[in-house]
Formats: structure tokens, C-alpha cells, sequence
């Protein structure tokens, strides 16, 4: 059953890089300038597509494998441990910050005031802060003392 990790790790590794690249683009398309010429203007608009496609084609199937893939690991390997129960609400986060990122990609789309580019850093810094912990977590399995 090591192919259901190696199937999470690599599922974790994908939705991390686009949670981490798709603010990046959004950033970018939000801001790019409106231009004079028809070839500029229709390679503009598919860079305007371009976050929702990979939010809903890529990203949200990804992290659905990678969450029932080590769903299926924690069920076949019965790893039980404190460690888990931080790592599962550090996914919890990681699910509110990418559902966070489907609404700031609407938000861009309908072209708000809202200021698109700060949140989408916020949004790449706390994909890795979330990765990082998790990594941190997983790797370390640190023992949580209870406290009388």
C-alpha cells in the first residue's frame, strides 16, 4: 500500500504548486494593461480564463485525490496520533485557503474594486505556511505533552 502515499505525496506536491502559482496569475492577468491590438486582446482573454480553468479542472480534482489518497493511508496504515489530528487541521486550513482563492479568482472575474493583489499574496504565503507545517508535522511527528 506505499502506492497510496506515493500517490498523496505527489497529489500534495501538484495542489501546493498550484495553490502557490494560481495567485501569481491571477495577479498578473488582473493587472495586465488593456491593449490596442486584436492578437494582444485574445491571448488577454485567455490569460483571463486561464485561473478559473486551472482552479476547476486542476486544482480542485487534485486536492480531492490527494485528500481521499491520505484518507485511504491514515485507514490502511491506522496511524493514530496527536501529530495527525494537527495535521488534519492544518489541511482543514489549507481546504479554507484554497476554497478562499476559487472566491478571490469570482471576485477578479466580475472586475471588483477589491484589491485582488494583496490577496493573492496573502494567499501564496499562507499556502506555504500551511505546506511548510504540514511538512513540518508529518516529518517530525512531534509529541504533544498534555498539560495536568
Amino acid at each position: 500500500m506505499n502506492w497510496l502515499l506515493v500517490l498523496h505525496i505527489v497529489a500534495l506536491l501538484f495542489w501546493a504548486a498550484l495553490l502557490v502559482y494560481l495567485p501569481a496569475l491571477l495577479a498578473g492577468t488582473v493587472y495586465t494593461g488593456s491593449s490596442s491590438t486584436a492578437d494582444t486582446e485574445g491571448s488577454l482573454a485567455v490569460r483571463e480564463k486561464l485561473p478559473r480553468l486551472l482552479f476547476t479542472h486542476f486544482a480542485t480534482p487534485i486536492a480531492l485525490l490527494s485528500i481521499i489518497a491520505g484518507t485511504l493511508v491514515f485507514v490502511v496504515h491506522h496511524n493514530i496520533g496527536i501529530w495527525l489530528i494537527v495535521k488534519l487541521t492544518l489541511v482543514v486550513l489549507l481546504i479554507i485557503n484554497h476554497t478562499l482563492l476559487g472566491l478571490l479568482i469570482l471576485r477578479a472575474e466580475t472586475g471588483s474594486s477589491m484589491p485582488v493583489r494583496r490577496w493573492c499574496f496573502a494567499s501564496a504565503v499562507m499556502t506555504c505556511m500551511l505546506i511548510a507545517a504540514v511538512l513540518w508535522v508529518v516529518l517530525a511527528k512531534p509529541v504533544f505533552v498534555s498539560v495536568p
